[in-house]
């Protein structure tokens, strides 16, 4: 009976959950104030004025820390499967022409991209192959949608070393703000080969791109594409979910995959990803939200009568 599979359903997907969760620690990061702090290459927020910042939910796996702070030199650390509870991270002040402009040009992004730009280019010239300024740059002229100077900068650090899986994650970007979506989905699936199966920026990509075309072949009547795109979407967005954890970004992500059930009738799966998001995220302002969203679900799923 399709009542059995429901519950089998809800019962399978918060199984998996429970396993991820009880596998999960919760670490502390005590380092300067206002730093930023990066787990595998994801971001994870800023430390607070009295220099921690705590992680809930982290995999019982080795993860690679890294931290920026302004004034400081940038550090990596390798986090082991046995670290958890607080972890003490000094950091050394720097006097590196190229990383202060760095660090001066991801100020200035938050109030004036051409400035930033100007900046980021400047840190290039002060370093020579200075990767992370690149792609910085290249992410801000999208969004200024300078395309043709976004691609000459990924074009350049790809020359400079390639093979880096955030290099193709924005390159995708771009060719998809540009209206190329089977070219952003060839650059989407390059950068998750180079990251060797990590990088949840490109799976986001790939759901999102999904998800548009799920949309369009629903509005023009064409049911089987409007599955086939939304399953597609489902499966990447679900793969970026594992990969970010309990970082921010995952919080619209939530929302997004929800939604995709939604869309899907796929009304059990959706109640257990949003009691997963309020497992992981009970004090966001979205937790009220997505509280509301399980009861209307279970209210719809008990209004609708099952085939027996």
């Amino acid at each position: 009976m399709k009542v059995i599979s429901f519950i089998t359903g809800i019962i399978l997907f918060l199984s998996v959950s429970v396993v991820a969760f009880a596998q999960a620690r919760s670490i502390t990061i005590k380092t300067e104030p206002k730093a930023q702090i990066f787990i595998d290459g994801v971001s994870y927020g800023r430390t607070g004025e009295d220099g921690t910042l705590k992680i809930r939910k982290l995999s019982a796996e080795v993860h690679t820390l890294k931290i920026r702070c302004d004034g400081f030199k940038e550090k990596t650390q390798r986090l082991t499967a046995a670290v958890k509870g607080e972890i003490a991270v000094a950091l050394v002040k720097t006097t590196d022409k190229a990383e202060l402009k760095f660090q001066e040009a991801g100020r200035l992004a938050q109030i004036d991209r051409d400035k930033a730009i100007a900046a980021y280019a400047e840190a290039i010239k002060l370093r020579a192959g200075f990767v992370d300024a690149y792609i910085e740059m290249a992410r801000l002229q999208n969004d200024n949608a300078d395309v043709i100077a976004a691609q000459k900068t990924i074009a350049a650090v790809r020359r400079l070393r390639p093979g880096i899986a955030e290099v193709s994650a924005v390159e995708a970007r771009i060719l998809k703000d540009g209206g190329y979506p089977d070219k952003a989905i060839l650059a989407f699936k390059k950068a998750i080969v180079e990251g060797k199966g990590f990088q949840p920026e490109a799976y986001t990509g790939l759901g999102l791109l999904y998800k548009d075309r799920a949309e369009t072949a629903g509005g023009e009547g064409d049911l089987d594409a409007e599955k086939l795109n939304y399953d597609e979407s489902a499966k990447n967005l679900k793969v970026a979910l594992k990969q970010l954890g309990s970082a921010p970004d995952a919080i619209v992500l939530y929302q997004l995959l929800g939604l995709v059930y939604e869309r899907r009738h796929q009304y059990p799966e959706a109640i257990a990803l949003y009691k997963q998001f309020l497992d992981i995220f009970p004090d966001t302002p979205e937790a009220t939200s997505v509280r509301s969203f399980i009861i209307q679900l279970e209210k719809q799923m008990a209004e609708t009568p099952q085939a027996q």
